[in-house]
């Protein structure tokens, strides 16, 4: 599988706290060796944001991520669960 990163996503990231950043390569190299490894509930989500998976970081910080196709993923966004499900 191959992962890429949205420009979006990458600001976010920048922005965020230093231990959160190394918590997400953690979880984002756990993804690319086991996708749904329970760690991450890897899961799709429903409504407006239909289309869209997430995989935990965190406790409360998620990142969102879309199939370009069946090989290729990227990863749109990256925050808590609240700013992004409100």
């Amino acid at each position: 599988m191959q992962v890429e990163f949205h420009r979006k996503f990458i600001k976010r990231y920048a922005k965020i706290p230093v231990f959160i950043r190394a918590k997400c390569e953690e979880r984002l190299r756990l993804f690319e060796q086991e996708p749904f490894h329970p760690l991450l509930d890897n899961h799709a989500l429903k409504g407006d944001r239909f289309g869209q998976w997430s995989i935990n970081i965190t406790g409360d910080w998620r990142a969102l991520y879309e199939f370009l196709d069946s090989e290729t993923i990227i990863f749109v966004e990256i925050d808590t669960r609240s700013n992004l499900y409100k």
